[in-house]
């Protein structure tokens, strides 16, 4: 399922995918609301249409329709300035791309109000428990 949407990045995007994809799933909406795959989506497009309206030289914030979706856009914007200002090189074409991968992804899930948030968590746990059994060890000796 998620494969089709993702299957033209490049190395650094796919990178950029997972760095966007943590933020999403660790993301928590204000209140009761919940996070949807459609806030998902919006608030991935809104980010990658500023970020395109921006490279034709106009600047303005394009926002989703959902509060929890503008909610995530600021997120997602903070995200990207945040690798920015760690010094990695990353261009806002590159960003722009993902983030519409992401957007279609959201769209096309279908099934449940959640299945590409649940798909996604999924996959990042998997990643995260192959991780830690390629870490080595800590050492478990307790010093006074």
């Amino acid at each position: 399922m998620l494969l089709p949407t993702i299957r033209h990045l490049t190395e650094r995007q796919y990178q950029l995918f997972f760095l966007f994809q943590s933020t999403i799933t660790q993301h928590t909406p204000d209140g009761l609301a919940r996070l949807i795959d459609t806030d998902v989506a919006d608030a991935a497009g809104a980010v990658a249409a500023t970020l395109e309206t921006a490279s034709r030289g106009v600047i303005y914030e394009h926002a989703a329709q959902s509060l929890p979706g503008q909610k995530l856009a600021r997120e997602l914007t903070a995200t990207l300035a945040d690798i920015k200002q760690h010094g990695a090189r990353v261009f806002d074409h590159e960003a722009a791309v993902t983030l519409r991968a992401i957007e279609q992804g959201a769209r096309h899930a279908g099934g449940e109000a959640t299945s590409y948030l649940d798909l996604i968590r999924r996959l990042l746990e998997v990643n995260a428990a192959a991780a830690e059994k390629s870490a080595p060890p800590t050492p478990t000796l307790i010093l006074p």
